[in-house]
């Protein structure tokens, strides 16, 4: 898939792909013999996390640390017990923005409708 399909699927803007290549969180799988950027759908599902880390927060040494704990998992290698250690935090942290977002939205409403009187 080029950056143009990716962003579409993923809800990331070109620029945020660019970026996050750059700075080697999520380079693309491949690039065409043109220099496009191509990309996996496991490259897609590595950015749908990243995209759902973004709303909560998380530093993009987080976002790189948490994936590269995934992949530690998933490949059963020798440091599997720091990597879930790494996602057990991540999960906290996760855990915790969420309940601020559930704050935030509850007093965004109660505005709403006290305005809306």
């Amino acid at each position: 898939m080029q950056i143009g399909e990716i962003a579409e699927r993923t809800g990331l803007s070109i620029r945020t792909l660019r970026h996050y290549d750059e700075v080697g969180l999520v380079p693309p799988s491949e690039r065409s013999a043109g220099g496009f950027r191509l990309y996996t759908e496991a490259d897609l599902a590595r950015l749908i996390v990243i995209r759902r880390m973004k709303p909560l927060e998380f530093t993009l040494d987080e976002m790189r640390r948490l994936l590269d704990s995934l992949d530690t998992i998933a490949a059963d290698g020798d440091e599997r017990a720091e990597a879930e250690a790494f996602v057990d935090e991540c999960h906290a942290k996760a855990q915790a923005a969420c309940e601020n977002l559930r704050t935030k939205l509850s007093y965004a409403q109660e505005l709403t409708e006290l305005l809306a009187r």
